[in-house]
């Protein structure tokens, strides 16, 4: 997948090398809802990097790249 150098280097917390970029690499969060464009709320039993909390019961994640992924490529 194709992103932008600012965002991937905007990723400081990325525990797996940005991993999700390749294609034998970490298997990226699934996305249940995105609020806004901004809040993408993601199923915890599949996200385990340090950009995942707690919002209320739900988890967001706020990885730059999980989100340019999200909206570039609509998954």
């Amino acid at each position: 997948m194709e992103i932008g150098v600012g965002i991937q280097s905007a990723a400081t917390k990325c525990i797996f090398d940005y991993a999700c970029l390749n294609e034998n690499g970490h298997e990226i969060c699934k996305v249940k809802d995105c609020i806004n464009n901004k809040l993408l709320f993601v199923d915890k039993s599949e996200c385990t990097c340090s950009y995942s909390m707690h919002f209320g019961s739900e988890f967001v994640c706020n990885c730059p790249v999980r989100k340019e992924i999200y909206f570039k490529y609509k998954f």
